[in-house]
Formats: structure tokens, sequence, C-alpha cells
């Protein structure tokens, strides 16, 4: 009998499914993990926040794995765009945020990102084959575009309140649009960055201010009105300008955001969910080649 060790032991095929979750949950660990973050929970802290730490942000993370992976069943088991898709992934998105706020005992850490990531995950499982960002993004898109008849009438969220107060593009409409943070500045500069030799780590701390010098943060307004998001937007385009974070004047100018993040008591964290799509696209075709396109 031949002898078993780590060396000759196998791991299990996962599903499309399973692969996809995993995906998604290892995005939005390691958006967490990244610092240093202007005003967001890291490795080094709590950021501007008082109910959320490190570890809660990986609970919460990983107690969403069976709603991902649901979800990616769903359009699995569908297999077209139209409505009771679209009708599922709801349902499925409240059950998984209903299972979150147990996890943190009601503390939100994810519910924005259960929207996004939800989304992508649906529409990566769609078509695996046809797994680049500019399509997903495209099929979350057409998801997103149609009405849940099931969601509440009203949203009461912060980040609906502060879309009504301001008139700003919100989370929905970000993926209506294909999530345009993502692919027009998120994702290009993740790839620029690394290109040009910024480390892993700098390369993704830039592509979140790149999405940071656009968006229209709704965590941000809620918390900081629109001088806050100002002063997001004005200082991510200074970090970058300053030639980004593996730049020693970039960095000094991170420090200075995240030190005006704290002060406003402001965190960005509708970008830190689109960092987390951008990490997961930019992953998601070379992970399923591996693990299902070796089949």
């Amino acid at each position: 009998m031949r002898a078993v060790n780590a060396l000759n032991v196998q791991q299990p095929q996962l599903s499309l499914s399973e692969v996809l979750a995993d995906l998604a949950v290892d995005a939005l660990i390691d958006e967490a993990d990244l610092s240093p973050k202007p005003g967001l929970v890291d490795r080094r802290g709590s950021g501007a926040h008082t109910d959320l730490h490190l570890g809660l942000m990986h609970a919460s993370a990983l107690s969403l794995w069976p709603t991902f992976k649901a979800m990616a069943d769903a359009a699995l088991h569908f297999g077209e765009i139209a409505q009771p898709l679209r009708e599922t992934l709801g349902r499925l998105g409240r059950e998984g945020e209903v299972d979150m706020l147990g996890i943190t005992q009601g503390v939100n850490t994810h519910r924005g990102a259960i929207w996004a990531m939800g989304l992508v995950t649906a529409a990566a499982a769609l078509d695996w084959r046809e797994a680049t960002p500019a399509a997903v993004t495209l099929r979350a898109a057409r998801i997103a575009l149609i009405g849940d008849r099931a969601a509440p009438h009203c949203d009461a969220s912060h980040g609906a309140q502060v879309c009504r107060l301001y008139g700003v593009r919100g989370a929905r409409e970000e993926a209506q649009l294909g999530f345009p943070a993502v692919m027009q500045l998120g994702l290009p500069q993740l790839l620029g960055s690394r290109a040009a030799g910024a480390g892993e780590q700098n390369a993704r701390l830039d592509s979140l201010l790149a999405i940071m010098t656009t968006l229209s943060d709704t965590c941000v307004l809620y918390r900081a009105g629109l001088a806050g998001l100002s002063s997001m937007q004005s200082g991510a385009r200074a970090v970058l300008q300053a030639g980004g974070c593996a730049s020693l004047d970039g960095r000094r100018r991170l420090r200075e955001l995240d030190s005006d993040m704290l002060r406003l008591r402001a965190s960005p964290g509708g970008a830190a969910d689109l960092l987390a799509v951008t990490l997961f696209l930019d992953r998601l075709a070379p992970a399923l080649q591996a693990q299902i396109g070796s089949d």
C-alpha cells in the first residue's frame, strides 16, 4: 500500500459554485487584511469604526460562503438572466444578511458586499468560459437592472438615505452600470501598478485609491457629508499623483488621507467593497481555468 503523506494527497475537486464562493470570500478577507487603508479596518486596527475589528470582518466574510455558493448554484439552475434568477438572488442576499448579522451580533460588516459580490459570483457562474472582467460585469449589470418584486418598498439603509438626500449614485446604480469604478479605475490601476513594479500590496492600495478618486461613497457621505466625500476623493488623487503607495511621497500623502478620514470618522466602505470585487475579477479566469478547465 502506498504511504499517504502531505506530498501525495490530492485535494478534492471542487464544484464551480464552491470555487466561486471560495474566490468571493478570499477577496473579502484580502480586502480586510490590506494595510494601511485610510479610515478602514485593517491589520493596524479599527480605523474610523468603533464597532468593527479585523477578526469580526474575517468571521463575517466566512459566514457568507454558503450565500455565495447558493447564488452561484441559482445561476447554474436557472441558466439565464431573467426575473426568476434576480428574485432568487435577492432572497438569498437577504437571508445571507440575516446570517451575517447573527455572526456579528447586529453589526453591519458586509451588507454592500453581499450585493456587489453576489452579483459577480452569479454572473460568473452563468458562463464560466466567458470569465473576463468585461463579460462578467456586463452579465452582472443585466441582472441588476431587473427589478426584485419581493424587495422592501422603502429601503431604510444608510446608503439609500444618502442617495435620496444628496442625489448621488449608490451601490445599485453602480452595479446596473457594470461597475464602472472597478472596470475604469480599480482594475486598470491594479494592473498598471503591478506592471510598474509597485509590489502586490501597494498595487492593491493604489487600486483602492483609484476607486476612491471618483466614487460617491455613501459610507463616507453618511458619516461626513459632502465635505468628507471631497476630502476622500482629493486625498486619494493626491496619493496617486505623488507616485502611488510605492513611493515615499505617496506614502506621506496616504498618511495624511488616513488622518483626515479618522478625524472625520469617515470610512470608505463602498470603495472597499468595490476593491474586493476588483480582486475577485482579477483572479477569476485563472482560478476557473486551473480548477474547472482542467477537467
